[in-house]
C-alpha cells in the first residue's frame, strides 16, 4: 500500500509545478530574458518528471506476481533515472540558448514584473521542495526525496534569474544574462547526473553502505543456539525492501528442527536491524562440510550430469 503521505506528497508536486509553470512562463513573455526560458525550460521538464515519478510510485506499490516475483520497487530507480535524464537535457539545452543569445543578441523588458514573478515562484518551489525532502526522508521514498531535490535545485535557479534581472535593470548589462543562463545549467546538469548516478547504482545492484554495516553488525555479535559461522553474504536493496542471502554452519549432530528455529531467529534480527521491509533467506550447512561438498554445483546449466560429482 502507497502511504497517504507519500502519495499526497506528489499530487501536491504535481499541482504546485503546473501553477508554477504557469507563472514562469507569464515572466518570459514579458520579459524575454533568456535567464527566464531557462528557468521555464527547467520547469518544463520538471512537470513531465514530477507526472513519471508519480507513475513510479503507483506501480512500485503494486504486490509481486507471477511475472514479477520480486515486486515492482526496480522502478524506483528507473523513475529516478528519467528525472536525471530529462534535467540534464534541460540544461544541454538551456547552454544552447544562451549562447545563442550571446551571439545575436536580446532585447529584455519589464524586469521587474519578472523579478516579481520569479521571486514567487522560487519562494513557493522552495516551501515545497522542503517539505518533499522532509516526507521522502521519513517514509524511506527515494522517489520522493529525490523530487524534493529537484524542486529545491528550481529555487536556486530561479534566485539566480530574479538577481539577473535586478542587475540588468540598474545595469543594463544584457550579457550577464546569458552568462546566468550558462551557470545555471552547469548546475543543474550536475544534479541530473547524481540522480544518474543513483538510478545507475541501484539498477546494477550496487551495495548499500548503511545496510551492509547494520547486517554485518548483527552476523558478527553472537550467533543464536548451534550456529557456527556464517559466509557467502550479500544483498541488494530495491525501494523499501533489501533482500538478503547468506550461507550458515550447524553442529553436524544438531536436528533440522533446531537448525531451522535458529536461523528464523537470525532472520528475525536482520529485519529488524534493517530499514524499511527486509526478506532474508539463509542457506543452512552443516559446520563439517568442506568445499568437495559444494562440486556438485560446478557445470550446473552446462547438461553436464550430477551423477558424476557424487
Amino acid at each position: 500500500m502507497i502511504q497517504n503521505r507519500t502519495k499526497f506528497a506528489l499530487i501536491l508536486s504535481l499541482v504546485a509545478s503546473s501553477i508554477i509553470l504557469v507563472v514562469k512562463l507569464t515572466a518570459y513573455v514579458l520579459t524575454f530574458s533568456n535567464a527566464a526560458l531557462s528557468d521555464a525550460a527547467e520547469s518544463i521538464v520538471h512537470l513531465l518528471a514530477v507526472s513519471f515519478v508519480y507513475y513510479g510510485l503507483i506501480l512500485s506499490a503494486k504486490p509481486a506476481d507471477d511475472n514479477h516475483h520480486y515486486g515492482h520497487e526496480r522502478i524506483e530507480y528507473i523513475s529516478v533515472g528519467v528525472e536525471g535524464t530529462v534535467i540534464v537535457i534541460a540544461g544541454i539545452t538551456i547552454i544552447y540558448q544562451a549562447i545563442k543569445n550571446y551571439l545575436f543578441g536580446v532585447e529584455i523588458s519589464n524586469l521587474l514584473a519578472g523579478v516579481y514573478l520569479m521571486g514567487g515562484a522560487a519562494l513557493v518551489n522552495f516551501v515545497l521542495g522542503t517539505y518533499l525532502v522532509r516526507v521522502g526522508r521519513s517514509e524511506n521514498n527515494m522517489i520522493v526525496k529525490s523530487n524534493g531535490k529537484h524542486t529545491l535545485t528550481d529555487v536556486w535557479t530561479s534566485l539566480g534569474v530574479v538577481v539577473t534581472l535586478l542587475i540588468i535593470n540598474y545595469t543594463g548589462w544584457m550579457l550577464l544574462d546569458s552568462i546566468v543562463s550558462f551557470l545555471l545549467a552547469g548546475y543543474i546538469m550536475y544534479e541530473g547526473f547524481k540522480l544518474l548516478r543513483y538510478s545507475v547504482g541501484g539498477l546494477m545492484d550496487e551495495r548499500d553502505y548503511d545496510k551492509d554495516q547494520k547486517i554485518r553488525k548483527v552476523l558478527n555479535q553472537e550467533l543464536p543456539g548451534s550456529m557456527k559461522d556464517y559466509h557467502n553474504l550479500r544483498h541488494r536493496t530495491t525501494g523499501n525492501t533489501t533482500w538478503v542471502e547468506l550461507h550458515t554452519t550447524f553442529n553436524s549432530e544438531v536436528s533440522l528442527q533446531k537448525a531451522h528455529q535458529d536461523a528464523t531467529l537470525l532472520e528475525r534480527r536482520i529485519m529488524d536491524a534493517v530499514d524499511g521491509d527486509a526478506v532474508v533467506t539463509i542457506h543452512l550447512e552443516p559446520h563439517e562440510a568442506d568445499q568437495k561438498a559444494h562440486e556438485i554445483l560446478q557445470g550446473a546449466n552446462k547438461r553436464l550430469p550430477p551423477e558424476q560429482y557424487l
